[in-house]
């Protein structure tokens, strides 16, 4: 761990690529990546690709540990801390891809404060990424799934890539189905994914996309 660790004691701005031993041609972040599967698979599938997952629960982390020691994955990097310690960190424009898979939905009406998505969130997740990146989110939760949607539609740096029902009905054909949505299909829970694409450029935004039905 000591020697994948994402440092939050150095310099206020990093750049990112730096974390890694090789030049990355893009540099994906994974917000709470659970057992590590999904960030697993898809840093086994582009190793030219230097990903960073955050991670706060530490059975978590050791579990993807474990896959980056198997698969011997050397464009991997942790931080094991809340990933919004990070965010103020990450120069403008620096990230392809932002992925956050299952996120705690904290459904009591007095805990909404604390879920991930919100409007300032979202203003760092659109700094940080370059244009044309994309921000991906999953949840089998609705009313969540429905919070999600409509900050991201009234944000004008985002645009929803959706063409139809099975793009948010089914998950990204290049991630593979991770334990939480496994368990979520067997209990009959609806999974939904959703893809919004950075527009604009660094430092600003275009209109919104339409929601259209969901």
């Amino acid at each position: 761990m000591p020697a994948l660790r994402v440092p939050l004691d150095g310099p206020e701005t990093f750049d990112p690529a730096a974390l890694f031993p090789f030049a990355p041609r893009a540099i994906r972040l994974e917000i709470g990546f659970g057992a590590g599967e999904h960030l697993a698979h898809q840093a086994k599938a582009e190793p030219d690709i230097g990903f960073i997952g955050c991670e706060v629960f530490v059975n978590g982390v050791a579990a993807l540990l474990a896959r980056v020691k198997a698969d011997n994955l050397g464009n991997v990097r942790v931080l094991d801390d809340d990933a919004r310690r990070l965010f103020g960190r990450l120069p403008t424009a620096s990230l392809e891809r932002i992925v956050a898979y299952f996120p705690d939905p904290w459904p009591k009406t007095r805990h909404h404060r604390r879920r991930l998505i919100q409007r300032e969130s979202l203003d760092e997740f659109a700094r940080i990424l370059k244009p044309g990146g994309e921000l991906r989110f999953a949840t089998d939760h609705m009313e969540y799934a429905r919070w999600t949607l409509a900050r991201l539609l009234g944000h004008p740096a985002f645009a929803w890539t959706a063409a139809g029902p099975g793009d948010w009905r089914e998950r990204p054909k290049d991630s593979p189905e991770t334990r939480y949505a496994a368990k979520a299909r067997k209990l009959g829970a609806r999974c939904i994914y959703l893809v919004f694409r950075r527009v604009g450029s660094a430092e600003g935004g275009l209109p919104r996309a339409d929601a259209g039905d969901i």
